[in-house]
């Protein structure tokens, strides 16, 4: 078991339980899953960049990505339905824990001049989606074997009702938010 899911057993659950005064333990919120989604708006030009951007999200994730793919055909976006423009992947269970512990301890501390995670990620339910700029924060990706930088985006989904309570479990796990600014 992960060092973050022990801590969210021992260390979260009771001070949640506390701090919105539950009756039972399976009312507190808890994470269902981790959605890393990267577009990749350059595959209708280079059909090779959704191999790239599907082996970048394997060695992010440890797991094989899904490709996306378009819906609809937009004409203003050259995009025609049926085409590959992007790779996701849902991470669950332990991989889900271990990914989520790289991303807070790994790679946010490694993004250039951060001061924490704006909480005006959350999406009314408790889910909280941020994100990154390039795949370089991971320490697992290799800048000689890169041939250009994407960005990605991260969805922490959960039980949560409210944002508030959503926000509370992410920030007790150690997701380092910047102070609310009324």
């Amino acid at each position: 078991m992960s060092s973050l899911r022990q801590r969210y057993q021992d260390e979260v659950v009771p001070q949640l339980m506390e701090e919105f005064s539950f009756g039972n333990v399976m009312q507190v919120p808890r994470i269902q899953k981790i959605v890393v989604n990267v577009g990749c708006g350059e595959a209708l030009d280079n059909s090779k960049a959704i191999d790239a951007t599907v082996n970048d999200l394997r060695i992010i994730t440890g797991q094989q990505p899904v490709v996306t793919i378009a819906k609809k055909s937009i004409a203003n976006f050259r995009l025609r339905e049926g085409r590959a423009i992007g790779a996701k992947v849902t991470l669950r269970g332990e991989k889900m824990w271990e990914f989520l512990n790289r991303l807070i301890n790994l790679a946010l501390p490694r993004v250039r001049d951060f001061r924490g995670l704006p909480p005006t990620g959350f999406d009314g339910r408790g889910n909280f989606t941020l994100g990154l700029r390039d795949q370089l924060v991971f320490p697992e990706i290799d800048f000689d074997k890169i041939d250009k930088l994407r960005g990605m985006e991260i969805t922490i989904v959960t039980t949560a009702d409210t944002d508030e309570q959503g926000f509370s479990l992410i920030k007790r796990l150690g997701m380092p938010f910047k102070d609310k600014v009324n």
